[in-house]
């Protein structure tokens, strides 16, 4: 049986809402298990208070835990029986487990995920990417995010290559449109990384490339990947964060104003409601980190339940789908010029 590791330590909710959020995706999947890392009598007391197939979990102690505040390096290196090392090991070393999900450290995932799994051959550096709800009812892949805050034309050029073929294996995009986020629409916009990444992304074969685009785009254009140094793609990511959670919370306090906005919630709660699930980023899971040799998922550091559930989901999906194949398969057909292995 395929299994997915859950670093039930990392994270500011850890181990409730992890352990919560990885039973119910148990609970809803039937065709998984789950190896939950962490201290086994935090992680068994919390698992108590579920009823969940016993026969799908296995549980690993780890006397260990990597915060944000330890140096993402040196915790590495030092806490070998921390949650998010032992569960990387897991990913590595055993057959029968294809993801890993954790909302640790992003600095120790990124580097525990390149020390332990390893990049995939031609790989220049991994990028984070994750789904980001927009208008049409689908998602965007906004790759990078914030692994790699200093690029290089090509590294921009692979993200795209990486991102369409997560897009195929994930969510079923037959042909991903690809679009390179900068100031302006315009072939000529942008800064000479950027000028110099759409030249090679246009001459690439293995993309759908639709050209620059703004970060409006992200959400409303007419794309299935914004390709993005990981500077501008956090920022991104960030604003559109903070903007779902603004428009909620004055929606919410428009219709309690008074007795007459509070019948007008009522005519229009359903709109409301679609609004709201609509910009709930949380349903989409984690960020992928692809560039690796198996599937590796970062949920944000606050994430609950309902966070978590989709994330374990979506590294089924994606090891389901053949993402890393899919990976390897691009990566071979497109070596983008500059690459530094």
């Amino acid at each position: 049986m395929l299994h997915i590791v859950v670093d039930a330590m990392g994270g500011d909710n850890a181990p409730a809402e992890i352990v919560k959020g990885a039973v119910l995706a148990l609970n809803e999947r039937k065709d998984f298990g789950i190896i939950l890392t962490g201290d086994e009598n935090l992680v068994r007391a919390e698992l108590g208070k579920y009823k969940y197939d016993a026969s799908r979990v296995e549980v690993i102690h780890c006397s260990e835990v990597i915060t944000n505040d330890d140096v993402p390096t040196h915790a590495v290196r030092s806490k070998r029986d921390s949650s998010l090392v032992v569960g990387l090991k897991q990913l590595k070393e055993r057959d029968d487990v294809g993801g890993f999900v954790s909302a640790g450290s992003t600095g120790a995932v990124l580097t525990g995920g390149i020390m332990f799994v390893g990049r995939l051959k031609g790989v220049q550096r991994p990028a984070l990417c994750p789904a980001i709800p927009n208008v049409r009812g689908g998602v965007t892949l906004l790759c990078d995010c914030g692994a790699n805050a200093e690029c290089k034309p090509a590294y921009l050029a692979q993200f795209g290559i990486m991102a369409s073929a997560y897009a195929k294996a994930a969510f079923g995009i037959q042909n991903p449109r690809v679009g390179l986020l900068t100031n302006g629409t315009e072939e000529h916009k942008g800064d000479p990384l950027h000028q110099e990444a759409h030249g090679l992304m246009k001459d690439l074969q293995s993309i759908d490339f639709a050209g620059n685009i703004e970060g409006r785009d992200i959400m409303y254009g007419d794309v299935d990947v914004a390709v993005a140094d990981g500077f501008s793609g956090n920022i991104a990511l960030k604003s559109i964060e903070g903007c779902g959670k603004t428009v909620g919370d004055l929606l919410s306090k428009e219709f309690r104003k008074s007795f007459g906005s509070k019948l007008a919630y009522l005519c229009a709660r359903k709109q409301v409601g679609k609004l709201k699930y609509m910009l709930d980023y949380n349903r989409f899971g984690g960020s992928v980190f692809l560039g690796l040799k198996k599937v590796v998922i970062k949920s944000h550091g606050s994430s609950k339940a309902k966070s978590i559930t989709p994330s374990v989901l979506q590294a089924v999906d994606a090891y389901r789908g053949n993402l890393i194949g899919m990976l390897a398969d691009m990566l071979a057909e497109t070596a983008p010029e500059g690459a530094d292995e």
